[in-house]
């Protein structure tokens, strides 16, 4: 078994910015760069290797010849479920809501995306959309977005770093203007448009919207307080950690390390660290095994069942597992 390090696919939305290279070191040559799918087995956009006897191949070509390193509990499929990326909002993103898997599954071919946001970086006044403000109808929402009027009957949340959202599958909602978050998702591209601002993309185009679809998979009553606050942070001798989110499809825990930490890589499942910030190398301690550096903006695959391993350097880490 090894640790993989992954490279990712970008991708140039019209909203998005420049950050993610100046920040984090994404050598990707698109303008804007709106989002990084960093540990990502979709069709869309697939994750490469780049260290070790896999390097070259995608992600989704190591789980064919290695279907153990994602763990027993993916099920018989031997799918990794999640997607992790980052994601740049220079401008405010669409408002949209996302299907829930049997809709998706049933309509688009594709799971459904229920996902969390964990907030990385704000401009000042940066803020989200979450749910409405009151309950609302379809014919409501047709009459505001004819009339320019959807925003008054969206709840907004204003943001800053460390937040941390969760977002089931059916509520509206947008990331807005300077906001840098890192999303970890189920492995979906299904959005639906609800309302695009009347932008018009590089060939003068508006986006589609889906309005009659989106209609009818969103949550219309008024949005419930979603930001994770009182968060329970454990603290060790080398690190701290905390579970920032814990839902049915991954569990998401924020670590910062001062010095190093252990862990255990059971057969039950696979394990994902994406760097926020700071460096560091993973070790296992099979002394034939290399260890593996990282950076920030750099993503790592642990296999299940690698066992034993070591975490060392000064870094902040998301670590992802199902």
């Amino acid at each position: 078994m090894e640790i993989l390090k992954l490279a990712p696919v970008g991708k140039d939305y019209l909203w998005g910015g420049t950050r993610l290279q100046e920040n984090f070191g994404k050598q990707i040559n698109l303008n804007p760069l709106a989002e990084t799918w960093e540990c990502s087995v979709h069709p869309d956009g697939q994750s490469i290797v780049v260290n070790g006897s896999f390097a070259g191949m995608t992600l989704a070509e190591v789980f064919c010849r290695k279907p153990e390193y994602l763990g027993t509990k993916v099920g018989e499929k031997k799918e990794l479920p999640i997607l992790v990326k980052f994601i740049d909002a220079k401008q405010d993103l669409s408002v949209q809501v996302h299907p829930d898997d049997d809709y998706a599954r049933e309509y688009e071919g594709d799971n459904g995306k229920t996902e969390m946001w964990y907030v990385l970086e704000t401009d000042k006044g940066a803020r989200l959309i979450y749910g409405f403000e009151h309950p609302v109808t379809e014919e409501l929402l047709r009459k505001a977005i004819t009339d320019g009027e959807l925003d008054k009957h969206l709840h907004k949340v204003q943001i800053q770093k460390g937040d941390c959202f969760y977002v089931p599958a059916g509520v509206v909602h947008g990331i807005g203007a300077g906001a840098l978050i890192a999303e970890i998702q189920e492995s979906s591209n299904v959005t639906y448009r609800v309302y695009d601002y009347d932008r018009v993309d590089k060939n003068g185009q508006k986006r589609p919207l889906h309005f009659e679809k989106a209609v009818s998979v969103m949550d219309m009553q008024p949005a419930k307080v979603v930001q994770k606050k009182n968060r329970f942070v454990r603290y060790y001798p080398g690190c701290s950690r905390e579970i920032v989110c814990r839902c049915k499809y991954f569990e998401t825990e924020h670590i910062c390390v001062r010095k190093g930490f252990s862990f255990t890589a059971r057969e039950e499942s696979y394990q994902i660290f994406l760097c926020l910030d700071g460096e560091g190398q993973v070790e296992t301690v099979d002394e034939r095994r290399k260890p593996v550096r990282f950076r920030k903006g750099d993503c790592l695959f642990i296999p299940a069942g690698i066992g034993r391993c070591h975490l060392l350097g000064e870094t902040e880490l998301l670590k992802v597992r199902c």
